[in-house]
């Protein structure tokens, strides 16, 4: 099944307690492979794996901010981490699986926030920002 994100229309799928399990990067093309993507549909629950491609994506806008704790806060309303493109992010955690909690969606931005879980660390808190002019295409 394929569906193309209509910028104007509620997206059907939720990707709350989704895992992006790969990163592909290829020019102003960035695809998410994920563990299951969810739909809700006269009240029941189906789940799927699949990915989303996003075209047109303009890399340099794109990022992954990744917190130092586990939490994100050293203490109250404090919190260091660092920003990371895309490709950095696939270098220095290789096999990191991004857990999303939270997605937003608003003009030509998407916001994934949640946790990245690498190796038998502590989950690190992660906040995701995509910038695209192309679509956003579900391929489950």
């Amino acid at each position: 099944m394929e569906y193309i994100r209509d910028r104007k229309s509620t997206v059907p799928f939720s990707l709350h307690d989704s895992r992006i399990t790969q990163i592909d990067v290829n020019d102003d093309r960035l695809v998410l492979k994920f563990d299951r993507i969810f739909q809700y549909t006269d009240d029941e629950e189906k789940w799927f794996p699949g990915i989303i491609e996003f075209t047109k994506t303009d890399m340099e806008e794109c990022e992954i901010m990744v917190f130092d704790t586990p939490y994100g806060f050293e203490g109250e309303k404090l919190f260091s981490g660092e920003t990371l493109s895309f490709e950095e992010f696939k270098e220095k955690y290789p096999s990191a699986e991004f857990e999303i909690i939270t997605e937003g969606y608003c003009g030509y931005d998407t916001t994934y926030r949640g946790y990245i879980w690498y190796k038998d660390e502590e989950p690190m808190v992660g906040i995701m920002t995509i910038f695209n002019l192309g679509n956003m295409i579900y391929r489950l």
